[in-house]
């Protein structure tokens, strides 16, 4: 079923009765699904990614629904599915638990040796797991009834559960496009199995559908991160900030860059966005923000470049979009113009 334009202006005012950018979508009639994950249990520095979706929800209503790249994606329907009150409720509380976890090891604490904080990082654990669940039966419901699907965090652990469904869908392999300040390469990060910090290990680890994971902007990461990806040969490709601006330095260009990124890719994408890749003043409040990173146009064109190489996008996620304590700042703004872009090149 066709989303119904006939009574929509597209020229006027977003308007809150609608669903995301506007939109008179609904469930069946749009062609593209937004699961928001409202989940940041495991983040290691600032808090606020739980509200993410929310933020960029109010913020989409003041986009303009033109785009010269893909002029008329929005008449195909994008809808974001409610935000899952439970999900967030059991966030703040796993919140609550992961933060004396964190403390404790600030601390210079051994979290085996306290029998209450083994307790609460069991149930983190659990939360975690139940998460990927709970994101994998969801997506695969709505990839199985031919939607194409993108997420919404929440912090950068989110994805999970997507993945596994995908894989599920593309059993023939895929690779995954990660735009990040961060390798996420840990393995159980600070002792969550589930980290934010552990998201990219967990894909290569448990789902061998992902034949390629190409890095691109990494600048913060440790010895551990970089050993595991030498590991992995081939399968981990990084572009990383500091190669990637060496070679601005030497006079090339941002085309040759992304030219290079596409040819590591194989014909299939899942691009997963955390919005730290671009430089911090587009993204104050995010969680770890980390100097250096992208112009929000340097991704758009390469998400161009991407779909011009006749690759198939079958999935995003964008998370780590945080407004802080107090919704200032321009994160959520971009936020929602990032989405918005995924979206309409998710539908070409």
């Amino acid at each position: 079923m066709a989303i119904d334009l006939s009574s929509f202006d597209p020229n006027s005012v977003g308007q809150k009765n609608n669903n995301i950018f506007g939109l008179p979508s609904t469930e069946d009639n749009a062609e593209l699904v937004l699961l928001p994950v409202p989940w940041e249990v495991t983040v290691s520095y600032r808090p606020g990614t739980a509200r993410g979706p929310e933020h960029i929800f109010e913020s989409s209503l003041q986009i303009d629904l033109f785009d010269p790249d893909v002029p008329n994606g929005w008449q195909k329907g994008f809808y974001m599915m409610p935000v899952d009150k439970n999900i967030r409720k059991k966030s703040d509380y796993l919140r609550q638990c992961a933060e004396l976890i964190i403390s404790h090891l600030g601390d210079g604490g051994v979290v085996s040796e306290n029998e209450q904080l083994s307790k609460r990082l069991a149930e983190v654990n659990k939360g975690g797991k139940m998460v990927r669940d709970w994101v994998r039966e969801m997506t695969l419901a709505q990839l199985k009834d031919g939607k194409k699907v993108g997420l919404l965090g929440g912090d950068h652990s989110t994805p999970l559960g997507f993945v596994h469904a995908l894989a599920e869908m593309h059993p023939d392999g895929f690779g995954v496009l990660q735009i990040d300040a961060h390798a996420d390469l840990r393995s159980a990060y600070e002792g969550f199995t589930y980290s934010h910090a552990s998201i990219m290990y967990n894909i290569l680890e448990e789902v061998s559908a992902v034949k390629k994971l190409v890095q691109v902007g990494i600048r913060d990461w440790c010895d551990e991160e970089a050993e595991y990806a030498q590991e992995q040969g081939n399968r981990v490709v990084q572009f990383t900030n500091q190669a990637i601006k060496e070679r601005f330095f030497e006079g090339q260009t941002w085309k040759q860059v992304c030219d290079d990124i596409v040819a590591a890719l194989p014909q299939k994408v899942y691009i997963s966005f955390d919005i730290d890749g671009l430089d911090p003043k587009l993204c104050p409040n995010t969680g770890t923000p980390v100097p250096g990173g992208f112009e929000v146009e340097q991704i758009y064109y390469l998400f161009k470049r991407v779909v011009e190489s006749g690759r198939q996008l079958i999935g995003f996620d964008l998370n780590e979009v945080s407004c802080g304590e107090h919704s200032e700042g321009i994160d959520a703004i971009v936020g929602a113009r990032v989405l918005y872009k995924l979206c309409n090149y998710m539908v070409v």
